[in-house]
């Protein structure tokens, strides 16, 4: 949530600031600002809306020092007056802020009886208004001390008139640091940084840095210097861009073969030698949340089918009320930005709890990445559209990679078995590219739904959190209401919402499922709703049952989700994109979700 851009160097900052900050839209997009420090003063332009109403009304601002920001409204409603950055009651102080401070109202009510005017409802406007009384003869020793004083998450950037510098800090939201040649940049995301640099520095939890145009340094909240060391990201600028794409969803979901091809590389050859799995687990727990939930739920399949070791799944932000046990499972968190404050929260408590935990994240030094004892990093580069979908696909492949480990390990997965698998995990980036060519064919079905308020998704087994992320995929993107649904539990309820305007998508793959999902189908086809099938190639019966099939190539049933899934993306783009809604930009959510 939110999109934080600072630079500092040799150059006009205006540009470089707005082309940094438009890479971060997707993390919010209901209002945004610019500060910058020129001669004798701050500048300072906000507006309502997206990043092109801000660039439209910014004229030019010189200077070669600013921050930026683009908003998910949290504290108050998306207005001019809320948006980022703040200034203190003097001007001589800008700040944005990503984040919730938890003590906000008392520090609040002490400024306010000093006499202080605030212009916002937020809890980021705090900030400008300590630093401006902190004390400290400098930026940094200003928003340290300040730092000491707030209680909460925070990604924080601060400049100051008169002063080429910027003074950074984070706590659970994430901040990065870009490394230039006479130019120095901090932002929330490593994409926004692409087109300027690919050398990084990830700050840890209660850390800052104070950048100039040719320093960086880190260090504590007590000021005491903290080495790191720059990583050199793999991705490049191409990646983060839509490259003739409509729609970045749409690039993504194409780029899906490459994606689980990059997740496989040298990870099938060998064995995983590290002693992590050398422990005997006597239960597995996934978390996460949304989308990475739904990937939880497909892994509670694969990780009991293949290793034996009951597995159960739960929502992130519902972990800590669960009761603390004797028994000490394993615990998987899913995380795509590896920032999700609740997954986050979660793994944390797990730890507390004496819980090994292993992170599945797609962001290399990220916030999980530092407290989960075992990482398996998915390799799908950037994901810019807010609804995720490669990322989807390569946490299945990690959780089918730590099965096959785990059932190794375990003695539960013969030899056979598991070349077999692994002959088949080899074939899934063909298997996506043949559900990708027939992208036309979905695009056209789609034209037979737009028209819908509502969509059952139904499925059993393995195929039924299938179901609930194709439901998930529909409701973000397109506005229409999707409810996934296990096939049995239609006759306990859903069955009377069922009508001839009621579409629904039933996935019927060749498994030990199929004839009940038959079943299932005749059942829905009686209440007159119109049936889109999700079959296996091959399947010749489907016709008989349902409106209209869509057959994806046939694998081995615990891969599955996998070409369906794709085929369940497509749907939901296709249906949005008929309807003209922002596919990229759906309304009320944003991409990587810092605040509980």
């Amino acid at each position: 949530m939110c999109g934080i851009v600072g630079y500092t160097g040799n150059r006009e900052a205006q540009e470089i600031i707005l082309d940094c900050l438009k890479r971060l839209e997707y993390r919010g997009y209901d209002s945004a600002g610019l500060a910058m420090v020129s001669p004798g003063s701050l500048q300072l332009k906000k507006s309502i809306g997206e990043i092109a109403v801000l660039e439209s009304i910014l004229g030019h601002m010189s200077g070669t020092t600013g921050i930026a920001h683009t908003r998910w409204a949290t504290h108050g409603k998306p207005t001019t007056e809320n948006a980022h950055p703040f200034l203190d009651c003097k001007g001589e102080y800008a700040v944005v802020h990503n984040g919730i401070l938890t003590n906000y109202m008392g520090l609040k009510e002490e400024l306010l009886k000093k006499g202080h005017k605030f212009t916002s409802e937020t809890d980021s406007e705090v900030f400008a208004h300590l630093i401006e009384d902190a004390p400290g003869k400098d930026l940094k020793s200003k928003v340290l001390s300040v730092l000491r004083l707030v209680d909460g998450a925070y990604a924080i950037a601060v400049i100051e008139k008169g002063k080429n510098e910027i003074v950074a800090a984070r706590n659970e939201s994430p901040l990065v640091v870009g490394v230039g040649h006479d130019e120095n940049f901090v932002a929330s995301d490593v994409t926004a940084l692409l087109k300027y640099t690919n050398e990084v520095i990830y700050l840890m939890d209660k850390e800052a840095v104070r950048i100039t145009p040719d320093s960086v340094e880190t260090f504590d909240l007590e000021g005491q210097t903290v080495k790191r060391d720059s990583q050199r990201v793999s991705w490049n600028l191409e990646d983060a861009e839509r490259s003739g794409y409509p729609h970045f969803m749409l690039k993504e979901i194409f780029e899906q073969p490459r994606a689980i091809h990059e997740s496989l590389l040298g990870r099938l050859e060998s064995r995983e030698e590290d002693s992590f799995f050398k422990s005997k687990f006597p239960s597995i727990k996934i978390i996460g949340c949304g989308t990475s939930y739904h990937a939880g739920l497909v892994g509670k399949y694969i990780l009991e089918e293949l290793s034996r070791i009951p597995t159960t799944t739960q929502i992130s932000s519902e972990y800590r009320y669960s009761p603390v046990t004797e028994s000490k499972p394993l615990v998987v968190c899913i995380t795509q930005s590896g920032e999700t404050a609740d997954t986050l929260a979660a793994a944390k408590e797990a730890r507390r709890r004496g819980c090994k935990t292993l992170a599945i994240t797609n962001v290399l030094g990220s916030a999980i990445t530092r407290e989960a004892d075992h990482v398996i990093y998915t390799r799908a580069g950037p994901e810019i559209g807010v609804a995720a979908t490669k990322t989807f696909v390569t946490q299945l492949i990690a959780l089918y990679l730590l099965g096959l480990e785990l059932g190794t390990m375990s003695n539960t997965l013969s030899s056979e078995r598991r070349r077999e698998l692994i002959a088949g995990m080899r074939s899934l980036p063909r298997v996506v590219q043949s559900v990708l060519n027939e992208a036309s064919k979905i695009e056209s079905l789609a034209e037979n739904y737009k028209g819908a308020h509502s969509m059952f998704f139904i499925g059993r087994h393995i195929n039924y959190p299938t179901s609930l992320e194709g439901a998930l995929k529909t409701k973000e993107i397109s506005y229409i209401h999707g409810e996934g649904y296990p096939a049995g539990e239609l006759k306990h309820g859903p069955l009377a919402l069922l009508s001839k305007d009621t579409p629904v998508i039933a996935i019927c793959v060749r498994d030990h499922t199929y004839e009940k999902m038959l079943g299932n189908v005749r059942e829905v086809s009686a209440r007159e709703s119109p049936v889109l099938a999700i079959g296996s190639e091959g399947d010749q019966d489907l016709v008989k049952y349902a409106e209209e099939v869509f057959l994806v190539p046939r694998v081995d049933p615990l891969f599955s989700p996998v070409p369906i899934i794709v085929a369940l993306q497509l749907l939901a783009y296709y249906l949005a994109m008929k309807k003209g809604c922002p596919i990229d930009k759906p309304r009320n959510i944003a991409k990587t979700v810092t605040v509980e």
